[in-house]
């Protein structure tokens, strides 16, 4: 709902004895089967702008699919120390205080250029180790597009669940892949994405702002090893 899910999922996998490029592809299971409950989700609820959703997931299609072969290539050690420096790089950018603007239009009419090589970018971001991604896609959807935060969660979890597939694809044929603790991740990821959309559509913005004060303070005291 409010993004960041993999600085939990991820380090825990590797916590539980997964290779860190093992987790880093076994994660993508549950973030296949999560966001597309919450697609589904959307959907019923009768908050869709699909065209446009499908246009900004295939902008992350190329990245994703270079940052996915990237992170089957470099070694356990390395990819342990990146992932690391990207946690604490998180954990700084969620203690920043976000002034998320109320008002915002729902649909999209026009597409400003500065969007495509963002989504690239993010695209990149999110095939390599995704951890963060959702904070990047809610900040560059809400400012550049201009539209309110249940529309960015819709628009998020369908770009996540296109470019996905790709990477999830990439990880397999490199045998990088935990099928059993995937396919159980993905259960409690799918049951939270439906429900959460649910909660964003009837509760509005203000609900989801909420969540995403209290996400990126357990992230953050979690990561800083408080809890």
């Amino acid at each position: 709902m409010a993004g960041g899910g993999s600085s939990v999922t991820l380090p825990a996998l590797i916590f539980l004895g997964l290779d860190p490029n093992v987790a880093n592809g076994t994660n993508r299971i549950a973030l296949f089967f999560q966001n597309l409950s919450a697609a589904i989700s959307f959907n019923r609820e009768d908050v869709s702008q699909l065209k446009v959703s499908l246009l900004l997931a295939f902008l992350t299609l190329p990245g994703a699919i270079i940052g996915a072969f990237v992170a089957t290539s470099i070694s356990n050690h390395l990819f342990k120390q990146i992932l690391g420096i990207i946690m604490i790089a998180v954990v700084v950018t969620m203690v920043i205080p976000r002034k998320y603007k109320s008002g915002y239009k729902n649909k999209i009419l026009r597409i400003p250029w500065t969007i495509y090589p963002v989504m690239v970018l993010i695209g990149f971001y999110g095939g390599f180790i995704q951890l963060g991604v959702g904070f990047l896609l809610i900040a560059a959807l809400h400012y550049i597009l201009k539209i309110n935060l249940v529309y960015v969660n819709m628009h998020k979890v369908i770009i996540v669940l296109i470019y996905t597939v790709p990477a999830l694809f990439i990880f397999i044929l490199n045998n990088q892949v935990n099928w059993k603790w995937g396919l159980s991740l993905a259960l409690g990821n799918s049951a939270g994405a439906w429900w959460s959309a649910k909660l964003s559509v009837k509760k509005g913005e203000g609900i989801i702002k909420i969540i995403l004060i209290i996400a990126i303070i357990i992230m953050s005291f979690k990561l800083l090893n408080i809890l």
